[in-house]
């Protein structure tokens, strides 16, 4: 059996082999016919050999990049996220028409449903993640009669970009720890975590008795789903009135119902040695940045529970995580002896909990 082609071999190295094997008694230098020659094809093969290796790496998923990799994605029965709008919750001071639009910052806005009396959801006209990006006073695009407030003033379904490329290769592979079908563990993870605004989904069977699927979600940036997220994906999974009828995502039978993730507030007291000439008040902000990141961390780690044993492990809120992540804030000489909720031990939330920042003591 010939031996595999080594695809590393460079230009220089097939220069080398083949002179190697020429008759010393012949001209071989630099110019000569026989190494203008041999030349000529040893670029021919070494330009080859990285055309083999560069097609070799687009067909394997680890290597893939994004066109081959989503090629890779649809042989699974698969296909990318792609990126949404997000919806907000505007408040005016009177009723406005329906398909008003309404800038803010460098984005505009279009009232697309009545939640009551001035009151409106409004879709960002620009998909992706900068549509949950800015709160605050929205001007009108076009005169509207009597209009004196108009405020954009909560997130209801978050805007996503287009799934990134190591998302879809996360992905992939997991498609092969599972398979999803007929409303198993891997079927509600992968149909529900693909909705709009959904951040990720733990799966829980029998939670309110026999022939029950509980449904806990966490929204696209990873907090507490609004009211709006979860009526919508109960929607698209289990409508009300008609549970079990197998009218949406969810098979015949399973009455699934989709709830928020739970937050569990954790104050924090620090016992932080300063550097010379620092204060709490030099450092505070960002201090509550650091653990605010920490949290949110933590939230992503809820978010990619994938087996049962995942999903009935909660998360665990760790002073070392906090210590080590602080000690990099300026400002900061050392700090010790750190307490969660008044103790001094790491914290392990529920299940279906993520932590929020409560009060910090610098």
């Amino acid at each position: 059996m010939a031996e595999p082609i080594n695809l590393e071999t460079t230009y220089e190295d097939l220069m080398a082999q083949k002179l190697a094997k020429i008759n010393d008694s012949l001209d071989k230098r630099e110019g000569s016919l026989i190494y203008t020659a041999t030349a000529a094809n040893s670029a021919e093969i070494a330009q080859m050999l990285v055309t083999i290796k560069n097609n070799n790496d687009m067909v394997f998923a680890d290597t893939a990049p994004r066109e081959y990799l989503i090629r890779r994605l649809a042989e699974r029965g698969l296909t990318v996220d792609e990126a949404t709008k997000a919806k907000l919750k505007g408040t005016f001071n009177i009723d406005i028409p329906i398909g008003s639009r309404f800038s803010l910052d460098q984005l505009n806005y279009k009232a697309i449903e009545r939640i009551s009396f001035g009151e409106y959801v409004l879709e960002c006209e620009t998909a992706g993640n900068v549509g949950n990006l800015y709160l605050g006073s929205l001007i009108p695009i076009e005169y509207i009669d009597g209009l004196e407030r108009a405020e954009l003033t909560e997130v209801l379904i978050p805007g996503e970009d287009e799934e990134s490329t190591e998302s879809i290769r996360t992905k992939y592979f997991n498609s092969f720890e599972s398979v999803a079908f007929g409303g198993n563990r891997a079927d509600y993870k992968s149909k529900v975590g693909s909705l709009n605004g959904v951040g990720g989904v733990r799966v829980y069977r029998a939670k309110y008795g026999a022939g029950t699927v509980g449904l806990t979600i966490i929204n696209s940036q990873f907090k507490k789903p609004s009211q709006t997220l979860i009526d919508s994906i109960q929607e698209a999974v289990d409508p009300i009135g008609v549970q079990g009828e197998g009218v949406g995502i969810a098979p015949i039978d399973h009455i699934a119902t989709v709830s928020a993730v739970n937050e569990t507030t954790v104050d924090i007291s620090l016992n932080i040695t300063y550097q010379s000439g620092w204060t709490w008040v030099d450092i505070q902000e960002n201090v509550l940045q650091v653990i605010d990141d920490y949290f949110n961390d933590l939230a992503k780690e809820w978010a990619k529970a994938q087996t049962y044993e995942e999903d009935h492990q909660g998360v665990v809120v760790r002073i070392s995580q906090i210590e080590t992540r602080l000690l990099g804030v300026n400002g900061v000489l050392d700090i010790a002896n750190t307490q969660l909720n008044g103790g001094t031990s790491n914290i392990e939330l529920d299940k279906e909990a993520i932590p929020i920042r409560g009060v910090v003591i610098g």
